[in-house]
């Protein structure tokens, strides 16, 4: 290796990882890269054009690096940096600004009036970039608006549906915002960017001007986009028996892009994603037919699934309970950890409710890994919106999955690899990322962290849910499925209830192959953990196992196998 090559290397995963923080300023300072205060995203068409052909030089650039002339790190960053740049590249070519509108996190507009109020403050140029973000948020919503209209001209039309779900969302906060201003999600208490006393910010000046903001820029601004959405876009919107990719121009290259990001393999096709969630689902019922009859005294599938959905001893007494739930399971498998892990997060996860304002349209959960900058710690965000609605079954495998051994561990650890690139510490491949978190919730059976039987059925509710993802994701945006088609195939296949099936299936629709990554990540890293044990034996350690697959950032599921191969060809 030349010192050169390796500088290069290095330069291009530096490069790579700015390229994506410029995209998403706002989601750079939530990380706790805080160069980006006062800026916003930039959606509009000639902003991705440069982005696209920056990313498209990068890539070039580290296809004409000769691996074999690197070292090991530098082989695995020369990897991260062209699955990267590709997946970069995929995504753009989806054009998915244009028809991206619903009303969750998964859409821009929505996106940011859930993320601002979550940026800290902790020194005068935060507070100085933060209110500049909201007086350029009328520009942002401008540009999507051209978007829009762009994609409804050239037939890349969004769903009617979540079209009207989103203007419902907007009504409802320009509504409770002008009864009562301190119900702005920027107002929030518990959200907004409040100054420390020690800050150097004039702490009366900077509310009073947030508050101005708030009510002269922002809602205004958030009321002429709502009308767009209702009066030009929602008409033109594709009905819901035609949401997937397919019935776009161009959709089948679309979602074709969108499995190569989110599975980081080549050789995954829509079609056979789709038959080995059948399969799954299908081997899943003699797990529940064991379980089942210790619980419910039957083995009849069918019959597990109605108790599952319908005993109202499977539902929580309101959203404390489901809150003192998560953190009681939090908190025992952060005692057990020790003995499955030989490197452990230097930090707790904490746990807060999603906030109201975004609950409705929100996941059952979620994690917020920790700011770079110690401005924050790891937040496991519960969805409380309904608590006596949603399913205590699942709760356990959720906070292993989102937390503790999942998410939290997975991505605090990343963030904690100093010597890395900064882009292998936040490198974003969702089949490694997602993979781990489901194969934590098969792990923390291992550990002995289910309460019992009835947390079991979670887990296998938790894996029913993953493999119906792989047919109904396939299901909507290759094979031309309808909103009602998913929502029957869950309703028959899976546990979730009622609100959760139609939230789910909105988040399907709304961003193409994402779901896919969960399971697919999940049998890649218990084949590549089979392979480990097969080939040591008697000398495989699981801890040091976990360890190397958590310690070398995320990477793309084709890079761990060989980073695993690696590993177990050093044991002594």
């Amino acid at each position: 290796m030349t010192d050169t090559q390796a500088t290069e290397v290095a330069a291009l995963a530096d490069e790579l990882v700015q390229i994506a923080l410029d995209q998403q300023p706002v989601g750079a300072s939530l990380l706790g890269i805080r160069d980006r205060e006062d800026r916003l995203p930039d959606y509009t068409e000639a902003a991705e054009e440069t982005l696209r052909a920056r990313v498209a030089a990068i890539a070039a650039r580290a296809d004409q690096i000769d691996p074999s002339t690197l070292d090991h790190n530098d082989r695995l960053t020369r990897s991260v940096v062209l699955q990267g740049a590709d997946a970069f590249l995929d995504s753009l070519a989806t054009r998915d600004t244009e028809y991206t509108i619903t009303d969750s996190m998964f859409a821009p507009a929505i996106g940011l009036l859930n993320m601002l109020p979550m940026v800290s403050i902790t020194e005068a140029a935060h507070a100085d970039g933060y209110l500049t973000r909201l007086r350029g948020l009328p520009e942002v919503l401008d540009a999507l608006a051209e978007r829009h209209r762009a994609g409804v001209a050239a037939g890349r039309t969004p769903v009617r549906p979540l079209v009207d779900a989103t203007v419902a969302h907007l009504d409802r906060y320009l509504a409770d915002a002008a009864a009562d201003p301190a119900a702005d999600p920027a107002a929030d208490p518990l959200r907004r960017p409040q100054p420390p006393t020690d800050s150097g910010v004039d702490a009366v000046r900077f509310e009073a001007e947030r508050e101005r903001l708030l009510a002269e820029v922002v809602r205004p601004a958030y009321g002429r986009y709502r009308d767009v959405l209702a009066t030009e876009v929602a008409p033109q919107g594709r009905p819901e028996d035609r949401p997937g990719l397919c019935w776009l121009p161009d959709g089948e290259s679309f979602y074709a892009g969108m499995v190569r990001v989110h599975t980081t393999t080549s050789d995954r096709t829509p079609e056979g994603l789709h038959q080995t969630g059948l399969e799954i689902i299908e081997g899943l019922r003699r797990e529940y037919a064991e379980i089942g009859a210790r619980v419910f005294g039957t083995s009849d599938v069918a019959e597990i699934f109605d108790r599952l959905r319908t005993d109202p001893a499977m539902r929580w007494r309101d959203g404390e309970e489901l809150l003192d739930a998560a953190r009681t399971a939090i908190t025992r498998a952060e005692k057990a950890a020790p003995q499955w892990f030989g490197v452990l997060p230097s930090q707790s996860c904490t746990v807060q409710p999603v906030p109201d304002t975004e609950a409705p349209g929100a996941p059952a959960a979620y994690y917020l890994p920790p700011a770079l900058d110690g401005s924050r710690p790891g937040i496991y965000f519960a969805n409380t919106y309904k608590a006596e609605e949603r399913d205590r079954h699942v709760a356990e495998a959720v906070a292993f999955h989102e937390a503790v051994p999942g998410h939290h561990f997975q991505l605090t650890r990343a963030q904690e690899l100093t010597d890395l690139p900064l882009l292998r510490r936040l490198s974003p491949f969702t089949a490694y990322s997602e993979g781990w978190g489901l194969y934590a919730e098969r792990l923390a059976d291992e550990m002995g962290l289910y309460s019992g039987d009835v947390a079991r059925l979670g887990m296998l509710a938790e894996d029913s849910v993953r493999a119906a993802r792989l047919v109904v994701d396939t299901g909507l945006h290759a094979k031309g499925w309808s909103r009602a088609q998913v929502v029957d195939f869950l309703r028959a296949n899976t546990t979730m209830s009622e609100v959760e099936i139609r939230t789910e299936t909105d988040r399907y629709i709304s961003a193409p192959g994402q779901a896919l990554a969960y399971m697919t990540g999940r049998l890649e890293i218990q084949r590549i953990r089979a392979e480990a044990e097969a080939a040591l034996g008697d000398r495989f350690d699981i801890r040091a196992f976990h360890d190397a697959v958590l310690g070398s950032g995320a990477l793309p599921l084709t890079v761990l196998d060989e980073v695993v191969r690696d590993w177990a060809a050093a044991q002594p």
